[in-house]
């Protein structure tokens, strides 16, 4: 039989144990080679993907806030260290944070002018990477791709 992309890639000489092992890990080493371009814009901007995240979620809150838990629930990627990633983005004051008003134990965490900054500055870059990462499909190759991967997040656990 002969060898799947996925194994030629990675050496392995064996076929792999399922088609759901295959998948899973082409997905793994897919995005492993997707990020990896994102990874370094990010990098060369003083932040982490996960950071990138946090400002964009804020910047589509920025009139009220968010509490740390309802950031976390809109991570693309879950976290377990959302606390950690807010420190250091208050620390480079991109994020800034205060007690609600109405409840003194919800602490909602804003987005700065600092870290719109850092959005306006990586957005053209990101878009470029973005076309660049996945130009090579075509439009109905995408649609597919965008509808296979949503099939298979469907029976995935949400954390919350």
């Amino acid at each position: 039989m002969a060898k799947s992309q996925l194994q030629r890639e990675v050496k392995k000489k064996q076929p792999f144990e399922s088609a759901e092992q295959e998948a899973y890990l082409s997905i793994l080493r897919t995005h492993s080679l997707l990020s990896a371009p994102f990874d370094r814009l990010f990098r060369e901007h003083g932040i982490s993907s996960p950071q990138y995240n946090i400002l964009r979620i804020l910047r589509g809150h920025q009139e009220t806030g968010l509490p740390c838990l309802e950031i976390a629930s809109q991570m693309i990627t879950s976290v377990p260290d959302i606390t950690r990633l807010l420190d250091r983005l208050e620390k480079a004051k991109s994020v800034r944070r205060e007690r609600s008003l109405q409840d003194r134990r919800v602490v909602l965490v804003e987005i700065t002018a600092a870290g719109k900054k850092i959005l306006t500055k990586l957005a053209k870059p990101l878009a470029e990477a973005e076309k660049a990462s996945l130009n090579h499909l075509t439009k109905k190759e995408l649609a597919d791709l965008i509808r296979l991967l949503s099939k298979a997040r469907g029976d995935a656990p949400v954390k919350k």
